[in-house]
């Protein structure tokens, strides 16, 4: 029986890394200067805060979620406080410290994969 419960913790922690990696996006990312977001609190751009596509934001849906932001082996975790219009799908906007901790600023436009 302890062999089961093994056996069945094990499959368990693979479906969560197999969900994580289902869940995986692939878009630009840029930055913006923060203030007030859409889901109601105020940013600074030394935050880690992301701003997900109008349809990712989905009328708030993942507001406070955190996602993991990847870019030529870094990762960032940046909390989702607003929508981005302009953003494509599966594009994001990152604070300026955000996207700082990945690529120059002057990059600009970044192409990541995130994932919630």
């Amino acid at each position: 029986m302890l062999f089961n419960n093994k056996i069945s913790t094990l499959l368990a922690a693979a479906c969560v890394v197999l969900a994580d990696v289902a869940t995986a996006f692939h878009g630009d990312a840029t930055y913006y200067h923060t203030g007030l977001g859409n889901c109601g609190a105020w940013s600074k751009d030394t935050d880690f805060i992301v701003a997900l596509s109008t349809q990712e934001y989905n009328n708030g849906a993942h507001c406070w979620q955190h996602i993991k932001v990847h870019y030529q082996g870094k990762t960032i975790d940046a909390t989702v406080v607003d929508s981005c219009p302009g953003c494509s799908q599966y594009s994001i906007d990152l604070s300026p410290s955000a996207f700082q901790a990945l690529a120059p600023l002057d990059a600009g436009r970044i192409q990541v994969d995130w994932n919630y």
